[in-house]
């Protein structure tokens, strides 16, 4: 059955379609059918192959096409044709009948697409035309063009060529006069000038010689630079200085890059400039030696213009930066051979072996010793410090050098460029040179005196017992150096090359440092060697506080070694604060005032105080001997001292004043307020006053007598308050006596007398100043004691009169006035005990008590009006307590 019709129509012929079609139509539906070819092999009865088929396989004799046409007869091949072509026309109908519209709509849209196409031929058609009269208008004069710019460069070329020869030629022959003037132009004398001349004038005409020689050097310079560049990028390596070929590789300076003449011809190719090019190179290498031994002399002399004349030399060269870049790196290497050769023992042994006399051919030649003898010790010692001393001096040579040739860099200009002479070797240089040397110089000196110090226990031990003299060497070149650099080295100011320096020597530094430590932590160990039994005393605080003083003397004359054994003092005086701090007893027992004699712990107290006193009074006093900035690193550790030495005597001053004020308390147990006193036998002192004497004899005796503390004014205050506080608690306490009778008033008086006497044994055995009462030394609070007598006994109406009151506080006077009156004291109207009340005064102002007066004044004034009582009586003492604290806003 024959497949639809539309299927053969639509599809496309392709391989798969070929195997779609039924059998007998699978060889005419190839591509390859020739009718041909097919109805020769129906005549000739052969069967049909396609030419494809041959080509990939060929056909045997056994083999058999079945049902081929070729095989049938004429007749019958003829008939299956028919009857093919009906049937395929048939379905042809067939498709055409079942797809109408589908083949009216391709025709449709075919006979549309061709009027496009026929639109866009014309297009195209118009297109090619334009195109082609472009091609006759751009194209032709484009060749044209192109061979007259062709044309124009070889023209440019020539002329470029011809130019640089012209000029070439032009250098050639100004260098050839420079150089016969700098070799025999300078030698030749005027003959216009007199033959006879002084001394003056000829060192005037020599150096005016030498100075057009110097200029006729830089500009031979420069004509042999500009040279070099017309030759253009194949310069040879011949052209190089030895400073320009050790860095070639990192950057040919002076050297065009090889883009910048791509495009030119080189000079060297033209024979007439080929014939200069050795003479050239003589000329390069003559300016470059005279360049080389201008800077060599110009750095020996410190001359400043020759070495600018050499400089601009090497400008005009384009070998500036190398050449700065060399002359530090000579320089430095230099100076790190002098401080090798310092330190090399080898050397040093060999030296002392040489000045001793020769040997015999019999003795015994050893080898050479890199450590000395007991014996040979000085010897070397001796040949160290003077091999120091001839490196510092080389050191200092050199740093001049350096400073000289910076500053010269940094002043000197091209007169035609003006490019500082500085940033031009800055291209090449990390850091200015004098930075670059001091570097380099900190560096070796670092590392020689690290391995040094490692390497031989002879110089670890000679440089860093004698590391002070090794610093002041140091100071020796600094102080060469300052003339001619920037740097500075005093007290108040360091330079940081200075620093960097000394920094360099810090293995020895802190050698040093160790040693003064260990020294200064073994007087304060030898100091607390007697642990409890023997505390240390006013001695051992003098011992320790002469070697602080000692130590920091010895380092004075450096600002950072002496701040460093500052530091180190530092902590020694912070490691006695703390072993004090460990030994001191801070019990009841440490305190106490029972007697009758004082207790073991008041005597290790007693002991360790004087020794913080001691050592604090010296140390102060470096305040006045060293430097403030040294002093202040110190004193806070001082202060600790004085603070440690407080905690200890502190609590025993106030539990003296608190003993103390609780005997003088007890006057209020006795009736001051009769006739006569039955406690005062014989008419002499109070019983309390007799317990005072007696106890201020005890801490004068037994207590005092433990702290050292030595007659100076500054530990004379600790007494002072003492007899201040007692006779101001006295007097608080007598001022409020009450009741107060005649009788009572003498015993007062009597107490009195008998409390100046106690005061003035206590003060004369504790001062050697005077020998007698020193009363008057007090200050206020004895002219109060003197005054209080006679105001025991003055008229009412005198009170408030200052020439009977003077010496007295006002409060004091105001005690006095309600004692005599009906008016109850502070302390009784708020219910206070004496000893609270005179306890309350000392801790506050004199304000706040005339406050606590007035206002029980006004308590009393209300109270009474409310009561009705009679107070006629009363007012006097309270007009007269008004005038006195009226008198008080006035002061």
């Amino acid at each position: 059955m024959a497949a639809p019709a539309g299927t053969w129509l639509a599809a496309p012929w392709s391989p798969t379609t070929i195997s779609l079609h039924p059998p007998d139509y699978s060889v005419f539906a190839s591509p390859e059918f020739d009718p041909n070819d097919y109805a020769n092999a129906v005549l000739a009865g052969e069967p049909y192959v396609l030419p494809s088929d041959t080509r990939t396989k060929p056909v045997l004799p056994s083999t058999k096409v079945a049902e081929t046409p070729g095989k049938e007869e004429i007749s019958i091949a003829i008939s299956k044709l028919t009857f093919g072509i009906d049937d395929v026309s048939k379905q042809i109908k067939a498709l055409v009948t079942n797809h109408h519209q589908d083949l009216l709509s391709q025709a449709a849209s075919a006979n549309e697409l061709s009027g496009s196409l026929t639109s866009v031929r014309a297009g195209l058609a118009d297109l090619d035309h334009s195109l082609e009269k472009l091609r006759v208008k751009v194209r032709v004069p484009y060749q044209s063009l192109q061979t007259n710019v062709s044309r124009l460069q070889k023209l440019q070329q020539a002329s470029d060529v011809l130019r640089r020869t012209s000029r070439f030629v032009i250098l050639a022959r100004r260098l050839q006069n420079q150089m016969a003037e700098m070799e025999s132009g300078s030698s030749t004398p005027d003959q216009s000038l007199p033959l006879i001349r002084s001394k003056s004038d000829e060192s005037a005409l020599g150096q005016d010689l030498e100075d057009g020689k110097e200029r006729t050097i830089a500009k031979a310079a420069l004509s042999i630079a500009e040279l070099g560049m017309s030759l253009g990028p194949s310069v040879s390596r011949t052209w190089l200085t030895s400073l320009q070929r050790r860095y070639w590789v990192a950057r040919p300076h002076g050297c065009p890059k090889k883009t910048d003449f791509e495009s030119r011809i080189s000079l060297r190719s033209v024979n007439a400039i080929a014939v200069h090019v050795p003479y050239i190179e003589d000329a390069r290498a003559k300016v470059t030696s005279e360049m080389e031994n201008m800077v060599l002399t110009g750095l020996t002399s410190l001359n400043q213009s020759l070495l600018a004349s050499s400089l601009q030399t090497a400008y005009n060269l384009r070998v500036l930066p190398e050449l700065v870049q060399n002359l530090i790196l000579e320089l430095s290497q230099a100076v790190d051979d002098r401080i090798r050769t310092a330190f090399d023992l080898s050397k040093i042994s060999k030296e002392i072996l040489s000045k001793d006399s020769a040997p015999s051919p019999t003795q015994y030649k050893s080898r050479v010793r890199t450590e000395p003898t007991n014996l040979t010790a000085p010897q070397w010692t001796a040949a160290l410090w003077a091999r120091l001393e001839v490196m510092v001096q080389d050191m200092a040579e050199c740093c001049v050098k350096v400073y000289t040739l910076e500053r010269v860099l940094k002043i000197k200009k091209d007169t035609v460029s003006h490019v500082v002479f500085l940033d031009e070797a800055m291209k090449l240089l990390e850091n200015k040179p004098s930075a670059t040397f001091w570097t380099a110089l900190a560096r070796s000196l670092e590392k020689n005196t690290r391995d040094a110090a490692r390497s031989s226990m002879f110089l670890q031990q000679t440089l860093s017992t004698g590391y002070p003299r090794l610093l002041r060497l140091f100071h020796e070149f600094f102080a060469k150096i300052a003339v001619h650099t920037d740097t500075t080295y005093i007290h108040t100011y360091q330079s940081p090359e200075t620093v960097i320096v000394l920094r360099a020597l810090s293995n020895f530094e802190s050698l040093y440092l160790t040693r003064s430590s260990t020294k200064l932590n073994e007087s304060v160990s030898q100091a607390f060697s007697g642990e409890m039994r023997t505390p240390p005393g006013m001695v051992q605080g003098i011992n320790v506080a002469r070697t602080v003083a000692n130590e920091l003397d010895s380092a004075r004359f450096d600002p950072l070694l002496v701040k460093a054994v500052a530091k180190s003092a530092t902590a020694s005086i912070d490691t006695i604060v703390s072993r004090v701090d460990g030994s001191v007893s801070r019990d009841r027992s440490s305190v106490t005032l029972v007697g009758p004699s004082a207790t073991p712990q008041q005597a290790i107290n007693g002991s360790l105080a004087t020794f913080l006193y001691h050592t604090w009074l010296l140390l102060s006093q470096l305040g006045e001997e060293q430097k403030e900035t040294v002093y202040n690193i110190i004193k806070p550790s001082v202060d600790n001292l004085h603070a440690a030495y407080k905690r200890i005597v502190n609590p025993l001053l106030t539990a003296i004043r608190r003993e103390l004020g609780a005997i003088i308390s007890k006057m209020h147990r006795f009736d001051f307020g009769r006739s006569a006193d039955p406690m005062a036998g014989m008419g002499g002192t109070s019983l309390y006053m007799k317990d005072f004497v007696e106890k201020l004899a005890f801490i004068k005796n037994e207590i005092f007598s433990k702290f050292g503390i030595g007659d100076e004014k500054r530990a004379w205050y600790v007494i002072m308050s003492l007899v201040q506080y007692i006779i101001k608690t006295f007097v608080l306490h007598v001022s409020i006596v009450q009741p107060l009778g005649e009788a009572g008033k003498l015993q007062l008086t009597s107490d009195m007398t008998e409390l100046e006497f106690a005061l003035s044994a206590f003060l004369v055995e504790s001062s050697q100043e005077k020998r007698g009462g020193n009363l008057e030394s007090v200050g206020p609070e004895y002219k109060m004691l003197r005054a209080m007598r006679p105001l025991l006994f003055l008229e009412n109406s005198q009170l408030v009169l200052s020439q009977y009151t003077a010496g007295l506080p006002p409060l004091i006077v105001l005690h006095h006035i309600l004692v005599r009156s009906p008016i109850p004291l502070p302390h009784s109207l708020h219910g206070w005990q004496e000893a609270e009340y005179v306890r309350w005064v000392d801790e506050h102002t004199e304000e706040e008590a005339w406050t606590l007066v007035d206002g029980g004044l006004s308590h009393w004034e209300r109270t009474t009006e409310s009561e009705g009582s009679e107070k006629e009586d009363a007012m006097q003492y309270v007009n007269l307590a008004r005038k006195v604290l009226a008198a008080t806003q006035l002061l």
